[in-house]
C-alpha cells in the first residue's frame, strides 16, 4: 500500500484546494487505479475517502535542452497525480504523518 502513494504534494493551488474543498493532493503509482489509491489513503490516514480525480503528467512531447556538447533531446517523466476528497469533518495532517 505505501508504493501507491509516493508523496502528498504541497502547493499554493493543493492548499486552497484543501482549505476550500477539503481535497487533497498525492503523487501516486502510474498502474494505480482510483479504488486502490482510495483504499491506501483510508489505511494510511484513517479517513473516508469519498472521492479520487487523477492525471497523468509527462511523458509526452521531448524537450530540448541546450549543454556544451550540443542540443539534446530528452522526454519529460511520467508520473501520475490524484485529487482525494475527504468526507466532511475529516482532515488529513499531512506533516505529522512520516
Amino acid at each position: 500500500m505505501n508504493t501507491i502513494i509516493k508523496k502528498p504534494i504541497i502547493t499554493e493551488k493543493a492548499t486552497g484546494d484543501t482549505e476550500k474543498f477539503n481535497r487533497f493532493t498525492f503523487a501516486v503509482d502510474n498502474k494505480a487505479n482510483k479504488l486502490e489509491i482510495k483504499e491506501a489513503v483510508e489505511r494510511m490516514y484513517g479517513v473516508q475517502v469519498t472521492d479520487v480525480r487523477t492525471m497523468n503528467y509527462g511523458g509526452g512531447k521531448p524537450s530540448m535542452k541546450y549543454t556544451n556538447r550540443g542540443i539534446v533531446y530528452q522526454r519529460n517523466n511520467k508520473w501520475k497525480k490524484a485529487l482525494v476528497t475527504v468526507a466532511d469533518g475529516e482532515t488529513i495532517d499531512l506533516f505529522n504523518n512520516f
